[in-house]
């Protein structure tokens, strides 16, 4: 018999609690209680589902509104906002946005000094010394994850760069999963967020620092995420749904604790040159030319190749095709061009893409003109 092989030392971050199931939206009011006495609610650009968490078993709140991906300018605003009311713990209630948003001010409540102090690449990314005040994460749409990971993607306009507020005191203290939020959503919302919950278990999967556990959560997430995304275009289905938001629940899990990859690394330079650009319909436009990249790239005996090649089945059996990019732009997903990226761009976006974190763990380090290949591929 031969040896097992070894298996490598691994760590694995998560929420304090997470609560998924249609219905658990009912126990946010009392578990928001848990936190403190005034909270500070992000919810989206209409507060729909916030309401809910306004009423006399919740605590006193003071809501803000997020209408938009989080840049530096609203997150000084809300940081100003939740300090001048006297708030103690945060409740987010939204997409990724928002999330993000309510993530931020929770790192940032008890801090001083600014926001740039602590952010990555644009910022000075000093550690957080003060530790962020309580978090809960209510999504509403099925994509990002934000709600299991430990940091924040803000954008910075003076540096037109979308990067992170990073700490591992930033995973939600409770995150609750109710897929019955994302019923209904519109079409293109979900046809992007889809997109980027599905990428958001390949990169992890893929990533050169995969573990044990997150290979577990992407391979049982893939086949269902990709069938349920299919689905949806098709139809609106409660069991799809509820199958998409698990899906964006394993990929924020397994990103959170293996990283991503240059989908994401490309993602955040572009999102800051065009940031009315959804980061969902970015990422789904640039999923299938970077795993066509990584494939060329790749040594066909590695894992990830070998990985790479599994894919195309998957795909093949819920999508009908294993050309994700062909098959995204049928269903109706825009080019980056028409999400504001210039093709004059490209050289320059694709030099800073290097830079970004998330390069870090893409399986094959991918040079510049090949990542202006795949922009130009994504257009």
């Amino acid at each position: 018999m031969s040896p097992l092989p070894p298996i490598p030392a691994f760590g694995f971050a998560a929420p304090g609690q997470i609560l998924f199931g249609r219905g658990t939206f009912a126990r946010a009011p009392a578990l928001a209680a848990t936190l403190g006495t005034h909270a500070f609610l992000v919810h989206g650009r209409t507060p729909r589902h916030a309401q809910a968490l306004m009423r006399a078993d919740a605590p006193a709140t003071t809501a803000f509104a997020c209408p938009s991906e989080p840049d530096l300018p609203l997150l000084e605003a809300a940081l100003s906002a939740a300090r001048a009311a006297g708030c103690d713990c945060v409740l987010a209630v939204g997409g990724g946005a928002a999330l993000d948003l309510g993530k931020a001010v929770a790192a940032m409540l008890n801090a001083t000094g600014s926001p740039m102090d602590h952010l990555e690449v644009v910022g000075r990314g000093q550690p957080l010394v003060a530790a962020p005040a309580p978090f809960m994460a209510v999504p509403t749409t099925a994509g990002t994850g934000a709600e299991m990971t430990k940091n924040a993607v803000i954008g910075v306009p003076q540096a037109a760069r979308k990067v992170s507020l990073r700490d591992a005191r930033m995973i939600a203290r409770i995150a609750l999963v109710d897929p019955a939020l994302t019923d209904h959503c519109p079409r293109a919302v979900t046809l992007a967020s889809g997109l980027d919950a599905v990428t958001q278990v390949i990169e992890p999967w893929l990533s050169v620092r995969a573990t044990p556990l997150t290979d577990a959560l992407c391979r049982m997430a893939l086949p269902r995420g990709l069938a349920a995304l299919a689905r949806l275009m098709q139809a609106e289905d409660p069991a799809a749904r509820d199958a998409l938001a698990l899906t964006s629940v394993c990929g924020g899990l397994a990103l959170a604790n293996a990283g991503l990859g240059a989908v994401h690394g490309l993602a955040g330079v572009i999102g800051g040159r065009a940031p009315g650009a959804p980061h969902g319909a970015v990422c789904g436009a640039l999923i299938g030319p970077v795993l066509t990249a990584n494939a060329q790239a790749l040594d066909p005996a590695t894992q990830s190749a070998r990985r790479i090649a599994e894919l195309g089945p998957m795909m093949s059996g819920a999508l009908g095709t294993a050309d994700i990019a062909a098959w995204a732009r049928d269903a109706g997903l825009p080019g980056l061009a028409a999400l504001g990226l210039s093709p004059a761009d490209l050289h320059d976006t694709a030099a800073q893409a290097q830079e970004a974190s998330s390069m870090k763990a893409n399986p094959v380090r991918l040079d510049t003109q090949t990542l202006v290949d795949i922009l130009r591929a994504a257009l």
